[in-house]
């Protein structure tokens, strides 16, 4: 099992088994904090005034990821009576565990998934971060309890490699890579995903896991606070989780993609460190394509004095990488974007840079795709804020922002509900009758028609972001990031993910995320002095596409793509007839780009 995931853990390996041979853990190290051979893992811990003389350690972790604060949280075990051995953040879990139990999650601000052994009470404790940063599967049966970060190590184990056929329907008819209803729901049967902010425990006497929530993202609290005071915390606690994940014993470097998130970062960290060596920063280009970051990327580098590092991805470099991809990211993804970041990833090796600040989470946050204007809309006009609303519209128009708005829109905004479900229904309708499905291939999941499908009730901004925080949305672009940055041995952090950051926008009103014609209003006014005015006013949003729909023309990849619908013929999951459509090439976030999916679904099955 460990040696399925050496890729996540280039720097060493150990293992550890009971005296009993109950339980082993296994660990493939990344080194970054402590790179010591004490803070190797599985790393056991002694509670202090501890005698007990068993032949096993009171506790023993297995542990992916990073605590961010654990210095401060050090301080305060230390005042409680702990010595530690170590510099590393293990071991402050340890002694948090030890110290509050399961209340320790609530103490940590970083990326993780770990299992800690607990020889005196027989116990696994395990726990996954608030947003998903870091995977944790898992199966289990009778007297039988496996976990990993990556399902391939789960399948050496014995484990049976069996698609979930619903997901892939759901997957193939409407791009979903997730289940909203069920978090744990994987594609393959059998294995579960640990959720984000949850946590399991399992006893060797009862034998069964119970997961439980230990943090939940308040969407109702609304705070009544000042522009400039918003501003002032926003500013504070965006600088402090900046600092935090520059915390690192390796080198440490940062995406730029020429937008405002990864663009915001930099300017932070030039802020904070005041660094005379020029930062590292890894970039994908695509000379000549339509949305190519180019340019935006160099007026960063030229204001900071970056030392940037670029890739071109190309077509041909997507066949090649494809299967090496796929069995990297395990379950399916919807384009060709994730191979750009995939490339990155693999620059950075390059380079000898160990550790990547990226600005995932600030869309999702901050409201910032232009997806999220129409449900701003629709909050001002059932509020009967008509004014604001006309105003907001007409300067959107104006700067040739795209963003639906109709008839509809006055429904969905009185009747929230009712457009729920419709929208429900149209999702059920486009499954059940996608041309290209297999009919038998529907029949056989009789009585599973609706699973996975949901739409949420948005009655406000806020609820459309927190379920593309918490439910359907974000974890699936934090999967793609842990994995095709593991597949390189590098490790991604992610500032705009602190959860007393992302709280706080919560309780903001919404327009402080979308004001005045612009999305992450809020980050715009922050860096508004400290980026160059084309990054913060920028009107478009792109980031990491491909020209996928050149990609797509391209004969051996339309090649490859005819010969993954034949398999999926060959499996009675599309209809023969599909081998006789030609490639219909599409951008990369096409919503109906369903030859790419077809490519990747064959990858699984």
């Amino acid at each position: 099992m460990t040696e399925s995931l050496a890729h996540r853990g280039p720097d060493g390996q150990g293992f550890w088994t009971n005296s009993e041979r109950s339980i082993g853990l296994g660990h493939r190290r990344l080194s970054v904090i402590d790179l010591s051979d004490a803070a190797a893992q599985p790393m056991h811990f002694k509670s202090p005034g501890d005698s007990n003389p068993a032949l096993d350690p009171r506790y023993t972790i297995t542990y992916n990821g990073e605590i961010y604060n654990y210095l401060e949280i050090r301080e305060v075990l230390k005042q409680q009576g702990y010595q530690f051995r170590t510099h590393s953040d293990t071991e402050v879990i340890l002694a948090a565990y030890d110290c509050w139990k399961e209340e320790c999650l609530s103490y940590f601000d970083g990326m993780f998934s770990f299992a800690i052994w607990d020889n005196l009470e027989k116990t696994l404790f395990a726990a996954r971060d608030r947003f998903g940063e870091k995977p944790f599967y898992f199966y289990e049966e009778k007297d039988f309890f496996v976990f990993a970060s990556e399902m391939k190590a789960l399948w050496v184990a014995g484990v049976e490699k069996k698609a979930d056929d619903k997901m892939l329907l759901n997957y193939l008819a409407l791009g979903y890579v997730q289940n909203a209803n069920n978090k744990g729901q994987t594609f393959f049967e059998k294995i579960n995903s640990l959720p984000p902010a949850h946590y399991l425990k399992l006893s060797l006497a009862s034998g069964r896991a119970q997961v439980r929530t230990y943090w939940e993202l308040d969407k109702e609290k609304t705070l009544k606070i000042s522009s400039g005071d918003a501003l002032d915390k926003y500013i504070h606690l965006f600088r402090k989780s900046v600092t935090h994940r520059l915390r690192s014993d390796v080198r440490v470097g940062t995406s730029l993609s020429g937008g405002l998130d990864s663009s915001s970062i930099i300017a932070t960290i030039s802020e904070v460190t005041k660094q005379q060596r020029r930062l590292p920063s890894f970039s994908a280009v695509f000379p000549g394509f339509e949305k190519d970051e180019s340019v935006h990327i160099d007026s960063v580098v030229k204001k900071f004095r970056l030392q940037n590092h670029r890739v071109t991805p190309t077509a041909e470099g997507f066949i090649r990488d494809f299967q090496a991809l796929s069995y990297h990211q395990e379950e399916p993804f919807t384009s060709s974007s994730i191979y750009a970041q995939y490339k990155v990833f693999e620059l950075v090796k390059q380079q000898d840079v160990k550790v990547l600040l990226d600005g995932q989470g600030a869309d999702e946050t901050l409201a910032g795709y232009h997806k999220y204007i129409h449900w701003y809309l629709q909050q001002l006009v059932s509020r009967r804020k008509f004014r604001t609303a006309d105003r907001e519209r007409k300067i959107f128009r104006q700067k040739n922002i795209p963003f639906k708005w109709g008839t509809k829109n006055y429904f969905a905004a009185y009747f929230p509900a009712h457009t729920s479900i419709q929208l429900e229904k149209n999702e059920y309708y486009k499954t059940v009758s996608q041309p290209d499905i297999n009919p038998d291939f529907i029949v056989s999941l009789r009585g599973r028609e609706w699973e996975g499908i949901h739409k949420p009730i948005i009655t406000k901004l806020n609820d459309i972001l927190y379920f593309n925080t918490q439910k359907m949305g974000l974890e699936e672009l934090l999967r793609f990031a842990d994995r095709n940055s593991m597949a390189h041995g590098r490790e991604v952090r992610l500032p705009f993910l602190n959860h007393e950051l992302v709280e706080f926008l919560f309780s903001l009103p919404a327009d402080f995320k979308i004001h005045n014609g612009w999305t992450k209003w809020l980050l715009r006014s922050a860096m508004s002095k400290k980026l160059p005015t084309e990054i913060v006013w920028r009107n478009d949003k792109i980031g990491y596409e491909t020209p996928q729909a050149q990609w797509m023309q391209d004969l051996d990849l339309q090649d490859f793509m005819h010969e993954a619908k034949r398999k999926l013929v060959n499996g009675r999951i599309l209809k023969n007839s599909v081998l006789n459509k030609k490639i219909t090439p599409l951008p990369a976030h096409d919503a109906d780009n369903f030859d790419f999916r077809y490519l990747c679904a064959a990858q699984i099955i």
